[in-house]
C-alpha cells in the first residue's frame, strides 16, 4: 500500500494533535501495519525529495520536521549515522543513490569550519548539528559530541563493505576511505576527551560515546586493511579504548555519565544511553557469545543493568502504573529527566525491546544460556525458579528462558504499540500521564528505532565487527590518545558505472528484507536520476 498519504503534516509545538491510540492487536500485525510507516518516515525526513524536508540537500537527514518547541530542523551526525547505518544494512538497491548522497554530504560537512573546529586538527568532526545546507549553526549548543565520527564511520565502513564485496574497490579507496579515514583519526586522538553525550546534556564521559568509538576503530583497523590502507592509530587505541569501557561498570549496573563537569549533576547514571549502547555494538558472532567486556546484549553485565534502568522507571510514570516486576514497562532517558516533561520515549522503548531480542539471537546461535548470580534477578523476574547455571537448547530451561525473554522483549513493543498513534506517526516522547505522543513529531530516528527493532526480532543481523580479536583486555591500560592527520575528501559523486549495483552482495543482508507483510510497499524519490526512484521493498 502507498503510506505517504496516510502519515500526519508535519507538527509543531510540543504537544502532537490528538489522535486515538490504535487499537492494540498482535504484535505481528503492528508490525505489518507500522513497518511501511516507518520506513516512509525516514525517507520523508531525508532531502532533497523528502516531504518534510524542504530546503535540506541531497542526502541530508532532519531530525524532524518540527521547527517551535522543539526546532529540530536541522541535521545531526549521530542521528544521521544510525539512520543510514540502518538503509545500508537493509541492502535495498533501490536506495544506492539515496546512500550515495549522505556519504558525499558528509565529505563536504567535514570541511564545514564550525565552532568545534575545522578539519586542520580534526576537532570540526565533532560538531553535533548543522543546517539543512550544510552550512555550520554558530548558536550556543553542548559541543563537542565525540560518538558522532565514530557513528559515521561505522554507517560507511559498512556501505564500504557492499562494495568491497562487489569488487569495487578503486570506489571505495577514492572516496569512502578519505572521509572514514578522517573520522578513525579524530576517534583515535580524542576518544580519551570530555564531550556531550548523546542526550546533549552533560559534559563528562559517555558510555556510549566510548563504546561506539571502541567499535568504529576496531572494523576501521579492518576495512583499512580491505581497502589497501592501515590504521596504526586504530590499533593502538582501541585497546585503550576498551579499557576505559570497563570504568563504566560499577558492580550492579552501568553509569552511563562519569566524570562530569559540573558541579550540580546528581543522578543515578541509569540511563537508556547504556541500552542503546548495547544493540549499537551488537556483534552476532557466535564466538563472541555474551562477552561481558563489550557489554553485549546478552552478557550477565548487560542484562543486570536492562533490568536496572527499566525498574527505574517503573514508579515513575503514570502509564507504568500496572507494571510489575517482570513486566515491560514505558522506557524514558532517565528517571530525572525534565526536558519537555520527562516523558517516555520511542525510541527507548524499542531499545529495550531490541537489547532482548539480540540476546535471544545469541542464546540460538551459540545452543545455550547462562544465569549468573549477577544475572539471576533479570531472569527471576521472568522465571522465578530460575537457578544459576549453563542451559543447553535441548533443554525444558533453554525453551522457558526463550519463550519468556522473548514474551518480555514484545511486551515493551506492545506499550509502545498502544501509544503510537493510529496514523502511525511516531514523535519523540509519548506522555508519562495518558500516551499522548509528545515534543517533536515524524522524528528521524523514532522510526528507525522501530525499524533496528523489527529486524532484530525476525533475526536480521548486520555482519560482525570485529568483537571477536577485540575483547580481550590489555595487560596495561593507557590514557591514550594518538594525534592524526586529516585531509579534505574530493569526491563529489560515485561511478555512473557502478549505478543499480548495491544490495547485491551477500554482507548486507538483501535478501533477508525489512518487514513482516507481503503486500507492503514503501515509495520515495532519490536525488539524481528520475529513474532510480525508491521501488517497493520486499516485505517478508
Amino acid at each position: 500500500m502507498l503510506i505517504a498519504a496516510g502519515l500526519a503534516a508535519s507538527f509543531q509545538g510540543s504537544e502532537q494533535p490528538a489522535i486515538a491510540p490504535r487499537a492494540t492487536g498482535t504484535i505481528a500485525s503492528y508490525l505489518a501495519s507500522e513497518s511501511p510507516i516507518a520506513v516512509q518516515g525516514v525517507l520523508n525526513n531525508i532531502g532533497p525529495n523528502g516531504t518534510n524536508a524542504p530546503g535540506a540537500d541531497a542526502g541530508i537527514v532532519v531530525a524532524s520536521p518540527s521547527r517551535v518547541n522543539p526546532d529540530y530542523y536541522y541535521t545531526w551526525t549521530r542521528d544521521s549515522a544510525l539512520t543510514f547505518k540502518y538503509l545500508v544494512d537493509t541492502g535495498n538497491s533501490s536506495l544506492q543513490t539515496l546512500i550515495e548522497d549522505y556519504v558525499i554530504s558528509q565529505a563536504k560537512l567535514q570541511a564545514v569550519d564550525n565552532p568545534s573546529g575545522d578539519l586542520s586538527t580534526g576537532e570540526g568532526l565533532a560538531e553535533p548539528k548543522f543546517y539543512l545546507n550544510k552550512t555550520a549553526f554558530l548558536g550556543s549548543w553542548g559541543r563537542p559530541q565525540r560518538d558522532g565520527p565514530a557513528l559515521r564511520a561505522t554507517a560507511l565502513i559498512t556501505f564500504g563493505n557492499d562494495k568491497l564485496a562487489l569488487g569495487q574497490n578503486s570506489t571505495v579507496k577514492e572516496i569512502i576511505w578519505p572521509i572514514v579515514q578522517n573520522d578513525l583519526a579524530y576517534v583515535a586522538q580524542y576518544w580519551n576527551e570530555s564531550g556531550f553525550d548523546l542526550w546533549e546534556e552533560v559534559n563528562g564521559s559517555s558510555f556510549f560515546t566510548t563504546a561506539v568509538q571502541h567499535r568504529a576503530l576496531v572494523e576501521g583497523a579492518k576495512f583499512a586493511t580491505a581497502v589497501g590502507e592501515s590504521c596504526a592509530n586504530c590499533e593502538s587505541q582501541a585497546p585503550d579504548i576498551l579499557c576505559f569501557l570497563q570504568d563504566y561498570w560499577n558492580g550492579s549496573s552501568i553509569i552511563s555519565n562519569m566524570d562530569v563537569q559540573s558541579s550540580d549533576f546528581s543522578r543515578s547514571g541509569l540511563d537508556c544511553n547504556s541500552i542503546l549502547t548495547s544493540i549499537h555494538t551488537f556483534d552476532p558472532d557466535p564466538s563472541v557469545g555474551c562477552d561481558n567486556t563489550t557489554f553485549q546484549p546478552c552478557s550477565d553485565k548487560a542484562l543486570a543493568n536492562h533490568k536496572a534502568v527499566v525498574d527505574s522507571f517503573r514508579s515513575i510514570y503514570t502509564v507504568n502504573s500496572d507494571a510489575s516486576f517482570g513486566e515491560a514497562a514505558a522506557i524514558g532517558r532517565y528517571s530525572e529527566d525534565i526536558y519537555q516533561g520527562g516523558n517516555p520515549w520511542y525510541l527507548c522503548t524499542y531499545a529495550a525491546a531490541e537489547q532482548l531480542y539480540d540476546a535471544l539471537y545469541t542464546y540460538n546461535a551459540t545452543g545455550n544460556v547462562t544465569v549468573t548470580e549477577l544475572s539471576k534477578p533479570f531472569f527471576a523476574d521472568l522465571l522465578p525458579n530460575i537457578t544459576t547455571g549453563t542451559y543447553s537448547s535441548d533443554s525444558d530451561e533453554f525453551n522457558s528462558i526463550n519463550d519468556a525473554v522473548k514474551a518480555y522483549a514484545d511486551g515493551f513493543v506492545s506499550i509502545a504499540e498502544k501509544y503510537t498513534p493510529s496514523n502511525g506517526s511516531l514523535a519523540e516522547q509519548f506522555s508519562r500521564e495518558n500516551g499522548t505522543a509528545l515534543s517533536a513529531g515524524d522524528l528521524t530516528w523514532s522510526y528507525a528505532s522501530f525499524l533496528t527493532m523489527q529486524r532484530a526480532r525476525e533475526g536480521i543481523v548486520s555482519p560482525s565487527w570485529g568483537a571477536s580479536k577485540a575483547m580481550t583486555l590489555p595487560d596495561k591500560c593507557s590514557s591514550g590518545g594518538a594525534v592524526g592527520s586529516y585531509s579534505t575528501p574530493t569526491a563529489t559523486s560515485f561511478p555512473a558505472s557502478e549505478e543499480g549495483t548495491f544490495g547485491s552482495s551477500s554482507s548486507s543482508n538483501s535478501s533477508s528484507g525489512t518487514g513482516t507483510s507481503s503486500s507492503s510497499s514503501a515509495s520515495a524519490s532519490t536525488s539524481t536520476s528520475a529513474a532510480n526512484k525508491l521501488k517497493p521493498f520486499a516485505w517478508l
